[in-house]
Protein backbone atom coordinates (compact mmCIF):
# COMPACT_ATOMS: atom_id res chain seq x y z
CA UNK A 1 0.00 0.00 0.00
CA UNK A 2 1.39 3.10 -1.38
CA UNK A 3 1.14 6.12 1.73
CA UNK A 4 -0.66 9.07 0.87
CA UNK A 5 -0.85 11.77 3.13
CA UNK A 6 -4.95 13.38 3.72
CA UNK A 7 -5.50 16.03 5.60
CA UNK A 8 -8.61 17.11 6.91
CA UNK A 9 -9.33 20.60 4.68
CA UNK A 10 -9.01 18.08 1.64
CA UNK A 11 -11.53 18.20 -0.53
CA UNK A 12 -12.72 14.32 -1.39
CA UNK A 13 -15.07 13.05 -4.41
CA UNK A 14 -16.60 9.71 -3.96
CA UNK A 15 -17.65 8.76 -7.86
CA UNK A 16 -20.60 6.28 -7.16
CA UNK A 17 -21.10 7.57 -3.63
CA UNK A 18 -24.46 5.66 -4.18
CA UNK A 19 -23.19 2.01 -3.76
CA UNK A 20 -23.38 0.10 -0.28
CA UNK A 21 -19.66 0.19 0.42
CA UNK A 22 -19.00 3.44 -1.52
CA UNK A 23 -21.44 5.42 0.63
CA UNK A 24 -20.54 3.40 3.93
CA UNK A 25 -16.40 4.59 3.56
CA UNK A 26 -17.92 8.31 2.66
CA UNK A 27 -20.17 8.15 6.10
CA UNK A 28 -16.81 6.88 8.01
CA UNK A 29 -15.11 9.31 6.70
CA UNK A 30 -17.23 12.53 6.95
CA UNK A 31 -17.89 11.14 10.67
CA UNK A 32 -13.42 11.35 11.09
CA UNK A 33 -13.81 14.82 10.03
CA UNK A 34 -12.53 14.71 6.20
CA UNK A 35 -14.88 17.24 3.93
CA UNK A 36 -16.72 14.79 1.53
CA UNK A 37 -18.88 15.17 -1.54
CA UNK A 38 -19.99 12.71 -4.10
CA UNK A 39 -22.36 12.20 -6.96
CA UNK A 40 -24.67 9.48 -8.11
CA UNK A 41 -27.10 9.31 -10.88
CA UNK A 42 -29.94 7.63 -8.66
CA UNK A 43 -31.32 8.88 -5.93
CA UNK A 44 -31.45 5.95 -3.31
CA UNK A 45 -31.51 5.33 0.46
CA UNK A 46 -27.70 4.96 0.42
CA UNK A 47 -27.28 8.46 -0.86
CA UNK A 48 -30.11 9.80 1.47
CA UNK A 49 -28.05 8.55 4.65
CA UNK A 50 -24.89 10.46 3.50
CA UNK A 51 -26.91 13.51 2.74
CA UNK A 52 -28.20 13.07 6.57
CA UNK A 53 -25.40 13.78 7.88
CA UNK A 54 -24.19 16.43 5.68
CA UNK A 55 -22.57 15.00 2.64
CA UNK A 56 -23.54 17.31 -0.76
CA UNK A 57 -24.51 14.37 -3.16
CA UNK A 58 -24.80 15.38 -6.66
CA UNK A 59 -27.36 13.77 -8.88
CA UNK A 60 -25.25 13.57 -12.35
CA UNK A 61 -21.63 13.25 -13.62
CA UNK A 62 -19.97 16.15 -14.51
CA UNK A 63 -16.33 17.68 -14.68
CA UNK A 64 -17.84 20.69 -13.01
CA UNK A 65 -18.76 18.58 -9.50
CA UNK A 66 -14.86 18.06 -9.20
CA UNK A 67 -14.14 21.86 -8.87
CA UNK A 68 -11.58 22.23 -6.02
CA UNK A 69 -11.29 18.47 -5.23
CA UNK A 70 -7.45 17.04 -3.77
CA UNK A 71 -8.56 12.91 -3.82
CA UNK A 72 -11.25 11.20 -5.92
CA UNK A 73 -12.68 7.91 -4.75
CA UNK A 74 -14.18 5.53 -7.29
CA UNK A 75 -16.12 2.82 -7.14
CA UNK A 76 -15.58 -0.42 -9.10
CA UNK A 77 -18.97 -0.05 -10.86
CA UNK A 78 -17.54 3.72 -12.76
CA UNK A 79 -16.18 2.85 -16.12
CA UNK A 80 -12.81 5.08 -17.33
CA UNK A 81 -15.01 7.12 -19.36
CA UNK A 82 -17.11 8.56 -16.71
CA UNK A 83 -16.92 12.33 -17.13
CA UNK A 84 -15.32 13.13 -13.65
CA UNK A 85 -13.04 10.58 -14.16
CA UNK A 86 -11.33 11.84 -17.05
CA UNK A 87 -11.50 15.36 -15.88
CA UNK A 88 -9.44 14.45 -12.50
CA UNK A 89 -7.09 12.76 -14.77
CA UNK A 90 -6.73 15.71 -16.80
CA UNK A 91 -5.89 17.84 -13.85
CA UNK A 92 -3.56 15.29 -12.34
CA UNK A 93 -6.04 14.53 -9.48
CA UNK A 94 -5.51 11.62 -6.82
CA UNK A 95 -7.32 9.10 -8.13
CA UNK A 96 -8.51 5.80 -5.96
CA UNK A 97 -9.94 2.87 -5.68
CA UNK A 98 -12.62 2.42 -2.74
CA UNK A 99 -10.44 -0.14 -1.51
CA UNK A 100 -7.71 1.58 -1.49
CA UNK A 101 -8.93 4.90 0.22
CA UNK A 102 -10.02 1.94 3.02
CA UNK A 103 -7.10 0.62 3.43
CA UNK A 104 -5.56 3.91 4.45
CA UNK A 105 -8.69 4.87 6.74
CA UNK A 106 -8.28 1.43 8.49
CA UNK A 107 -4.34 1.47 8.57
CA UNK A 108 -3.85 1.90 12.52
CA UNK A 109 -6.40 -0.30 13.66
CA UNK A 110 -6.77 -3.92 14.47
CA UNK A 111 -8.40 -5.11 11.33
CA UNK A 112 -10.52 -8.02 10.89
CA UNK A 113 -10.93 -8.95 7.00
CA UNK A 114 -14.20 -11.21 5.77
CA UNK A 115 -13.96 -12.23 2.44
CA UNK A 116 -15.14 -15.28 0.36
CA UNK A 117 -17.72 -15.86 -2.68
CA UNK A 118 -21.26 -15.99 -0.65
CA UNK A 119 -21.76 -15.28 3.20
CA UNK A 120 -19.52 -12.65 3.49
CA UNK A 121 -21.72 -9.99 4.70
CA UNK A 122 -23.58 -11.92 7.25
CA UNK A 123 -20.56 -12.96 8.59
CA UNK A 124 -19.38 -9.25 9.24
CA UNK A 125 -22.01 -8.69 10.71
CA UNK A 126 -22.31 -11.23 13.25
CA UNK A 127 -18.90 -10.50 13.94
CA UNK A 128 -19.44 -6.71 14.22
CA UNK A 129 -22.54 -7.67 16.63
CA UNK A 130 -20.45 -10.02 19.05
CA UNK A 131 -17.44 -7.22 19.40
CA UNK A 132 -19.99 -4.43 19.85
CA UNK A 133 -21.75 -6.10 22.77
CA UNK A 134 -18.20 -6.96 24.12
CA UNK A 135 -18.07 -3.29 24.53
CA UNK A 136 -14.47 -3.03 22.17
CA UNK A 137 -16.07 -0.15 19.61
CA UNK A 138 -15.37 -1.45 16.43
CA UNK A 139 -15.27 1.02 13.23
CA UNK A 140 -17.34 -1.20 10.99
CA UNK A 141 -18.17 -1.17 6.76
CA UNK A 142 -20.11 -3.75 6.04
CA UNK A 143 -21.97 -5.05 2.61
CA UNK A 144 -25.64 -4.26 3.81
CA UNK A 145 -27.27 -2.77 6.34
CA UNK A 146 -27.24 -3.79 10.22
CA UNK A 147 -30.40 -3.57 11.63
CA UNK A 148 -28.95 -3.18 14.80
CA UNK A 149 -27.03 -0.15 13.75
CA UNK A 150 -29.54 0.82 10.55
CA UNK A 151 -25.96 1.25 8.93
CA UNK A 152 -24.18 -0.62 6.98
CA UNK A 153 -20.94 1.68 7.96
CA UNK A 154 -20.07 2.64 11.49
CA UNK A 155 -16.96 4.91 13.40
CA UNK A 156 -16.03 3.36 16.41
CA UNK A 157 -13.79 4.60 19.32
CA UNK A 158 -11.93 1.58 19.62
CA UNK A 159 -8.82 0.19 18.40
CA UNK A 160 -10.53 -2.88 16.01
CA UNK A 161 -12.13 -2.79 12.60
CA UNK A 162 -14.51 -5.21 11.20
CA UNK A 163 -14.15 -4.72 7.15
CA UNK A 164 -15.83 -6.89 4.48
CA UNK A 165 -13.59 -7.34 1.50
CA UNK A 166 -15.08 -7.15 -1.84
CA UNK A 167 -13.29 -9.81 -4.23
CA UNK A 168 -15.15 -8.92 -7.05
CA UNK A 169 -12.45 -7.16 -8.77
CA UNK A 170 -9.17 -8.24 -6.54
CA UNK A 171 -8.97 -4.99 -4.29
CA UNK A 172 -9.28 -7.65 -1.11
CA UNK A 173 -5.58 -7.93 -1.87
CA UNK A 174 -5.24 -4.29 -0.29
CA UNK A 175 -6.59 -4.46 3.26
CA UNK A 176 -3.73 -4.75 5.98
CA UNK A 177 -5.02 -7.74 7.73
CA UNK A 178 -4.25 -9.01 11.49
CA UNK A 179 -6.87 -11.44 11.78
CA UNK A 180 -9.45 -12.42 8.62
CA UNK A 181 -12.46 -15.47 7.61
CA UNK A 182 -12.71 -17.21 4.38
CA UNK A 183 -16.44 -18.17 3.77
CA UNK A 184 -15.91 -19.99 0.74
CA UNK A 185 -14.67 -20.09 -3.29
CA UNK A 186 -17.13 -20.10 -6.52
CA UNK A 187 -17.07 -19.76 -9.69
CA UNK A 188 -17.99 -16.30 -9.39
CA UNK A 189 -16.87 -12.42 -10.78
CA UNK A 190 -15.09 -14.31 -14.07
CA UNK A 191 -15.81 -11.25 -15.69
CA UNK A 192 -12.70 -9.89 -13.94
CA UNK A 193 -10.72 -13.22 -13.23
CA UNK A 194 -10.90 -14.47 -17.15
CA UNK A 195 -10.87 -18.37 -15.28
CA UNK A 196 -11.62 -20.27 -11.75
CA UNK A 197 -7.84 -20.35 -11.35
CA UNK A 198 -6.66 -16.92 -11.22
CA UNK A 199 -9.38 -16.51 -8.68
CA UNK A 200 -8.27 -18.98 -6.22
CA UNK A 201 -4.60 -17.98 -6.72
CA UNK A 202 -6.33 -14.34 -5.36
CA UNK A 203 -7.79 -16.00 -2.32
CA UNK A 204 -4.02 -18.06 -1.70
CA UNK A 205 -2.59 -14.85 -1.83
CA UNK A 206 -5.06 -13.12 0.81
CA UNK A 207 -4.38 -16.32 3.01
CA UNK A 208 -0.55 -15.97 3.16
CA UNK A 209 -0.66 -12.74 3.85
CA UNK A 210 -2.38 -13.16 7.43
CA UNK A 211 0.71 -12.17 9.71
CA UNK A 212 1.99 -14.43 12.33
CA UNK A 213 0.56 -12.89 15.13
CA UNK A 214 -2.62 -12.76 13.42
CA UNK A 215 -5.37 -15.62 12.22
CA UNK A 216 -6.92 -17.17 9.75
CA UNK A 217 -10.58 -19.21 9.68
CA UNK A 218 -11.38 -21.25 6.94
CA UNK A 219 -14.47 -22.46 6.07
CA UNK A 220 -13.33 -26.57 5.08
CA UNK A 221 -16.89 -27.72 3.99
CA UNK A 222 -16.14 -25.89 0.81
CA UNK A 223 -14.81 -27.89 -1.13
CA UNK A 224 -12.38 -25.92 -3.27
CA UNK A 225 -11.25 -23.83 0.51
CA UNK A 226 -10.34 -26.96 1.70
CA UNK A 227 -7.65 -27.61 -1.36
CA UNK A 228 -6.37 -24.65 -1.33
CA UNK A 229 -6.07 -24.11 2.82
CA UNK A 230 -3.20 -27.32 2.32
CA UNK A 231 -1.06 -24.65 -0.04
CA UNK A 232 -1.18 -21.79 2.68
CA UNK A 233 2.56 -21.45 3.23
CA UNK A 234 2.48 -20.55 7.15
CA UNK A 235 -0.91 -22.52 8.24
CA UNK A 236 -1.65 -19.79 10.46
CA UNK A 237 -5.50 -20.31 10.19
CA UNK A 238 -7.82 -22.64 12.11
CA UNK A 239 -10.93 -24.48 10.45
CA UNK A 240 -14.72 -24.39 11.08
CA UNK A 241 -17.45 -26.55 9.61
CA UNK A 242 -19.74 -29.62 9.71
CA UNK A 243 -16.75 -31.16 8.81
CA UNK A 244 -15.28 -33.71 11.42
CA UNK A 245 -11.39 -32.34 10.06
CA UNK A 246 -12.81 -28.70 11.54
CA UNK A 247 -10.93 -27.53 14.21
CA UNK A 248 -14.44 -25.59 15.20
CA UNK A 249 -17.14 -28.32 14.23
CA UNK A 250 -20.76 -28.08 14.20
CA UNK A 251 -22.57 -30.43 15.89
CA UNK A 252 -26.53 -31.17 16.21
CA UNK A 253 -28.16 -28.60 14.54
CA UNK A 254 -31.77 -27.82 14.94
CA UNK A 255 -33.80 -25.52 12.96
CA UNK A 256 -36.81 -24.05 13.48
CA UNK A 257 -38.96 -21.64 11.56
CA UNK A 258 -37.30 -18.48 13.18
CA UNK A 259 -34.25 -19.88 14.57
CA UNK A 260 -31.41 -22.43 14.79
CA UNK A 261 -29.61 -23.84 17.44
CA UNK A 262 -26.33 -26.25 17.66
CA UNK A 263 -23.26 -27.88 19.75
CA UNK A 264 -20.01 -26.44 18.82
CA UNK A 265 -16.91 -28.75 19.34
CA UNK A 266 -13.55 -26.89 19.91
CA UNK A 267 -10.60 -28.59 18.86
CA UNK A 268 -7.33 -27.03 19.10
CA UNK A 269 -3.93 -28.56 18.53
CA UNK A 270 -2.13 -28.58 22.08
CA UNK A 271 -5.70 -28.19 23.95
CA UNK A 272 -8.30 -29.99 25.74
CA UNK A 273 -11.52 -30.55 23.57
CA UNK A 274 -14.40 -28.34 24.40
CA UNK A 275 -17.99 -28.38 23.64
CA UNK A 276 -19.99 -25.38 23.87
CA UNK A 277 -24.12 -26.46 23.80
CA UNK A 278 -26.85 -24.90 22.93
CA UNK A 279 -26.03 -22.39 20.96
CA UNK A 280 -28.97 -20.50 19.70
CA UNK A 281 -29.09 -18.34 16.19
CA UNK A 282 -31.52 -15.83 15.44
CA UNK A 283 -31.36 -17.08 11.68
CA UNK A 284 -31.62 -19.54 9.97
CA UNK A 285 -30.24 -22.17 7.39
CA UNK A 286 -26.99 -24.23 7.77
CA UNK A 287 -25.07 -21.64 5.89
CA UNK A 288 -25.89 -19.30 8.57
CA UNK A 289 -24.89 -21.55 11.29
CA UNK A 290 -21.69 -21.59 8.90
CA UNK A 291 -20.98 -18.08 9.25
CA UNK A 292 -21.99 -17.92 12.98
CA UNK A 293 -19.85 -20.42 13.71
CA UNK A 294 -16.91 -17.98 12.04
CA UNK A 295 -18.08 -15.25 14.26
CA UNK A 296 -17.67 -17.56 17.45
CA UNK A 297 -14.24 -19.21 16.12
CA UNK A 298 -12.71 -15.74 15.66
CA UNK A 299 -14.35 -13.83 18.54
CA UNK A 300 -13.42 -16.59 21.18
CA UNK A 301 -9.75 -16.35 19.82
CA UNK A 302 -9.16 -12.81 20.57
CA UNK A 303 -10.55 -12.99 23.76
CA UNK A 304 -14.39 -12.56 23.86
CA UNK A 305 -16.56 -14.79 26.57
CA UNK A 306 -18.73 -17.43 25.38
CA UNK A 307 -21.49 -15.98 27.84
CA UNK A 308 -21.37 -12.59 25.23
CA UNK A 309 -21.12 -14.58 22.23
CA UNK A 310 -24.12 -16.47 23.05
CA UNK A 311 -26.23 -13.17 23.98
CA UNK A 312 -25.10 -11.80 20.87
CA UNK A 313 -25.86 -13.76 18.57
CA UNK A 314 -29.73 -14.77 20.25
CA UNK A 315 -30.58 -11.02 20.55
CA UNK A 316 -29.10 -10.35 16.68
CA UNK A 317 -31.43 -8.68 14.62
CA UNK A 318 -30.28 -9.47 11.18
CA UNK A 319 -29.20 -7.51 7.96
CA UNK A 320 -31.28 -5.87 5.56
CA UNK A 321 -32.24 -8.17 2.17
CA UNK A 322 -31.04 -11.31 3.73
CA UNK A 323 -34.03 -13.30 3.66
CA UNK A 324 -35.74 -10.38 5.09
CA UNK A 325 -39.85 -10.23 6.11
CA UNK A 326 -41.05 -7.26 4.08
CA UNK A 327 -44.63 -7.62 4.46
CA UNK A 328 -47.59 -10.22 5.64
CA UNK A 329 -50.58 -10.19 3.26
CA UNK A 330 -53.43 -12.06 4.90
CA UNK A 331 -51.85 -15.32 5.20
CA UNK A 332 -48.91 -14.94 2.84
CA UNK A 333 -45.58 -13.96 3.67
CA UNK A 334 -43.07 -12.14 1.46
CA UNK A 335 -39.79 -12.22 1.85
CA UNK A 336 -36.52 -10.33 -0.07
CA UNK A 337 -33.11 -11.46 -0.31
CA UNK A 338 -29.73 -10.61 -2.46
CA UNK A 339 -29.41 -14.12 -3.47
CA UNK A 340 -28.11 -13.89 -7.47
CA UNK A 341 -25.50 -16.95 -8.06
CA UNK A 342 -26.70 -20.17 -7.79
CA UNK A 343 -25.56 -21.15 -4.66
CA UNK A 344 -26.86 -18.68 -2.83
CA UNK A 345 -30.40 -19.23 -4.08
CA UNK A 346 -30.40 -22.98 -3.35
CA UNK A 347 -29.20 -21.71 0.35
CA UNK A 348 -32.30 -19.50 0.54
CA UNK A 349 -34.35 -22.25 -0.47
CA UNK A 350 -33.32 -24.81 1.38
CA UNK A 351 -33.24 -22.93 4.24
CA UNK A 352 -37.31 -22.23 3.82
CA UNK A 353 -38.06 -25.98 2.82
CA UNK A 354 -36.63 -27.63 6.26
CA UNK A 355 -38.65 -25.04 7.91
CA UNK A 356 -41.71 -24.99 6.20
CA UNK A 357 -41.93 -28.42 4.85
CA UNK A 358 -45.79 -28.06 4.18
CA UNK A 359 -45.77 -24.72 2.41
CA UNK A 360 -45.64 -23.55 -1.44
CA UNK A 361 -42.69 -21.39 -2.09
CA UNK A 362 -42.62 -19.21 -5.25
CA UNK A 363 -39.21 -17.83 -6.08
CA UNK A 364 -39.32 -14.42 -7.55
CA UNK A 365 -35.98 -14.64 -9.55
CA UNK A 366 -34.19 -11.18 -11.40
CA UNK A 367 -31.16 -12.38 -13.08
CA UNK A 368 -28.26 -10.34 -12.49
CA UNK A 369 -25.91 -9.89 -15.31
CA UNK A 370 -26.24 -11.13 -18.35
CA UNK A 371 -22.97 -12.37 -18.29
CA UNK A 372 -23.30 -14.04 -15.17
CA UNK A 373 -26.45 -15.98 -16.22
CA UNK A 374 -24.46 -16.90 -19.79
CA UNK A 375 -21.39 -18.52 -17.08
CA UNK A 376 -23.52 -20.29 -14.80
CA UNK A 377 -26.89 -21.10 -17.43
CA UNK A 378 -26.88 -24.29 -15.93
CA UNK A 379 -26.16 -24.14 -12.47
CA UNK A 380 -28.70 -21.70 -12.26
CA UNK A 381 -31.59 -23.79 -13.88
CA UNK A 382 -31.13 -26.69 -11.33
CA UNK A 383 -31.09 -24.04 -8.34
CA UNK A 384 -34.86 -24.13 -7.69
CA UNK A 385 -35.55 -27.47 -6.45
CA UNK A 386 -36.81 -26.34 -2.98
CA UNK A 387 -39.36 -24.09 -5.02
CA UNK A 388 -42.91 -24.77 -6.10
CA UNK A 389 -43.16 -22.07 -8.66
CA UNK A 390 -40.50 -19.68 -9.86
CA UNK A 391 -41.49 -16.18 -10.98
CA UNK A 392 -38.94 -15.19 -13.76
CA UNK A 393 -37.91 -11.80 -14.51
CA UNK A 394 -35.85 -9.86 -16.98
CA UNK A 395 -32.36 -9.54 -16.83
CA UNK A 396 -31.10 -6.57 -14.96
CA UNK A 397 -27.85 -5.50 -16.90
CA UNK A 398 -26.21 -3.80 -14.27
CA UNK A 399 -24.38 -1.72 -16.90
CA UNK A 400 -23.86 -4.29 -19.23
CA UNK A 401 -25.50 -4.63 -22.88
CA UNK A 402 -27.89 -6.13 -23.54
CA UNK A 403 -27.60 -10.26 -24.85
CA UNK A 404 -29.65 -10.03 -27.68
CA UNK A 405 -28.96 -14.23 -27.83
CA UNK A 406 -30.78 -14.31 -23.93
CA UNK A 407 -34.27 -15.70 -24.53
CA UNK A 408 -35.83 -16.20 -21.59
CA UNK A 409 -38.81 -19.07 -22.90
CA UNK A 410 -35.62 -21.17 -23.38
CA UNK A 411 -34.03 -20.11 -20.34
CA UNK A 412 -37.38 -20.70 -18.58
CA UNK A 413 -37.72 -24.24 -20.20
CA UNK A 414 -34.23 -25.27 -18.67
CA UNK A 415 -35.24 -24.57 -15.29
CA UNK A 416 -38.32 -26.21 -15.84
CA UNK A 417 -35.90 -29.30 -16.86
CA UNK A 418 -33.14 -29.31 -14.57
CA UNK A 419 -35.64 -27.89 -11.39
CA UNK A 420 -38.76 -29.91 -11.98
CA UNK A 421 -40.70 -26.80 -11.48
CA UNK A 422 -43.22 -24.46 -13.47
CA UNK A 423 -42.24 -20.95 -14.46
CA UNK A 424 -43.97 -18.08 -15.39
CA UNK A 425 -42.64 -14.93 -17.12
CA UNK A 426 -43.40 -11.64 -16.01
CA UNK A 427 -41.87 -8.78 -18.35
CA UNK A 428 -42.15 -5.95 -15.65
CA UNK A 429 -42.92 -4.45 -12.34
CA UNK A 430 -46.81 -4.30 -13.47
CA UNK A 431 -46.77 -7.82 -14.66
CA UNK A 432 -45.52 -8.88 -11.56
CA UNK A 433 -48.28 -6.87 -9.05
CA UNK A 434 -50.87 -7.96 -11.39
CA UNK A 435 -49.66 -11.87 -11.26
CA UNK A 436 -49.84 -11.89 -7.39
CA UNK A 437 -52.77 -9.94 -7.25
CA UNK A 438 -54.46 -12.81 -9.40
CA UNK A 439 -52.50 -15.91 -8.40
CA UNK A 440 -52.31 -15.81 -4.84
CA UNK A 441 -54.25 -18.57 -2.97
CA UNK A 442 -53.29 -19.75 0.88
CA UNK A 443 -50.25 -19.76 2.82
CA UNK A 444 -47.68 -19.46 0.38
CA UNK A 445 -44.14 -18.01 0.94
CA UNK A 446 -42.85 -15.66 -1.92
CA UNK A 447 -39.29 -15.06 -2.02
CA UNK A 448 -37.90 -12.32 -4.03
CA UNK A 449 -34.20 -13.05 -4.99
CA UNK A 450 -31.71 -10.88 -7.07
CA UNK A 451 -29.34 -7.78 -6.66
CA UNK A 452 -31.12 -5.32 -8.90
CA UNK A 453 -34.29 -3.66 -8.64
CA UNK A 454 -36.36 -6.71 -7.41
CA UNK A 455 -35.75 -5.54 -3.94
CA UNK A 456 -38.15 -2.53 -4.56
CA UNK A 457 -40.76 -3.74 -6.98
CA UNK A 458 -41.26 -6.05 -3.54
CA UNK A 459 -41.51 -3.07 -1.47
CA UNK A 460 -43.71 -1.17 -3.89
CA UNK A 461 -46.05 -3.82 -4.42
CA UNK A 462 -49.88 -3.02 -4.00
CA UNK A 463 -52.61 -5.72 -3.80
Amino acid sequence: MNKIKINLNQKIHFVGIGGIGMSGLAQIMKNMGFKIQGSDMVNSKNVERCRKIGIKVFKSHKRENIHNISILIKSSAIKNNNPEIKAAKEKKIIILKRAEMLAHVVSLKTNIVVTGSHGKTTTTSLISNVLYSAKFDPTIINGGIINSFNSNAKLGKGNWAVLEADESDGSFLNFPINYSVVTNIDREHMEFYKNFKNLKNSFLKFLNKTPLIGKSFVCIDNTELYKLSKKVKNKNFYSYGFSKKANFQVLNPLYKKDYSVFDLKISIPGEKIKIIKKIRLNLIGSHNILNSVAAISLCLHIGINIKVIKRSLKNFSGIQRRLTKVFNFKDREFFDDYAHHPTEIKSVLKSLRVTSADRKIISVFQPHRYSRLKLLNKDFSSSFKDSNLVVLCPVYAAGEKIDKKYNPVNFAKLITQHSNVQVILVNNQEDLNNFFKKNLIENEIVICMGAGSISRWLREMKF
